[in-house]
């Protein structure tokens, strides 16, 4: 048999999806469903060679489901499942990573599932690194959806964060943190660098290697120490707001453009 993990946090196209494989899977068996990062990364570190097969939509509930390969050794075939199609599709394809568009077609499910079941016997991997940074260019596309809320546990409550509430995230001690126009703190499940591929950049701008602002939240701007610039944020930062010289440049062809 066929060992399946389904990682879809929408329970109608989780139920959806098992109708079509119990119908066009021959051999398959579902071992796993999981609707988020966290649960997913978990169970693979628990299963480590739990799955044969991986169907995976993109946006999860806590985040893009890429930061799982960052996360975990991944040796399953994967078949990368969306209501978007603002990826590249050949990316997929060349690293041997299928790619199912939402509704999903029982012809195309079908070629899926047998070109993974070759794969499987011929013992190929999908080449995970190469995928990465195919899509991550691909992801720059202009009708690119982005970000637009973080779910954030806190003890047994769950928050959401709308992205227009955030004023700016920061890192420190290898965590990352939002500020909220309220001027609460939350922590986030990412690096940095992810949470900056997250978000649009036309409202946000990274203006350190450690800090990336909301364009919405910078109330006044001066020089400082030649020609970097400080800004002044709303709420206020305990720490000065400069931005790189090496980004000065570009903070304002930003500021410009947007």
């Amino acid at each position: 048999m066929i060992k399946v993990l389904i990682v879809e946090d929408e329970i109608p196209a989780q139920i959806n999806l098992k109708k079509l494989i119990d119908k066009c899977c021959p051999d398959s068996r579902i071992v796993m469903t999981s609707t988020s990062i966290r649960s997913t990364v978990k169970w693979l570190e628990e299963n480590p060679e739990g799955a044969d097969v991986i169907f995976m939509d993109v946006e999860l509930s806590d985040g893009i489901c890429f930061d799982i390969f960052d996360k975990v050794a991944i040796t399953a075939q994967v078949i990368i499942t969306t209501a978007y199609d603002n990826y590249a599709i050949n990316a997929f394809r060349i690293n041997s990573v299928d790619y199912l568009l939402k509704p999903i077609i029982d012809d195309d499910l079908v070629r899926a599932w047998e070109r993974c079941i070759e794969r499987i016997d011929k013992r190929t991997t999908p080449n995970i690194e190469a995928l990465l940074d195919m899509v991550s260019k691909a992801s720059g596309a202009k009708d690119r959806e982005y970000k637009k809320r973080f779910i954030v546990k806190t003890g047994e409550k769950i928050i959401i964060i709308p992205v227009e509430d955030i004023a700016y995230c920061y890192s420190e001690d290898k965590s990352t943190y939002a500020i909220n126009r309220n001027g609460t703190r939350r922590l986030l499940d990412y690096s940095l660098d992810t949470v900056q591929d997250m978000l649009d950049p036309k409202l946000f701008f990274r203006i350190s290697r450690s800090c990336i602002v909301s364009i919405n939240a910078i109330e006044n701007i001066s020089k400082h120490l030649g020609t970097r610039l400080k800004l002044q944020l709303n709420p206020r930062s305990e720490e000065e707001m400069v931005v790189s010289r090496s980004r000065t440049s570009d903070f304002l062809e930003w500021l410009d453009n947007n």
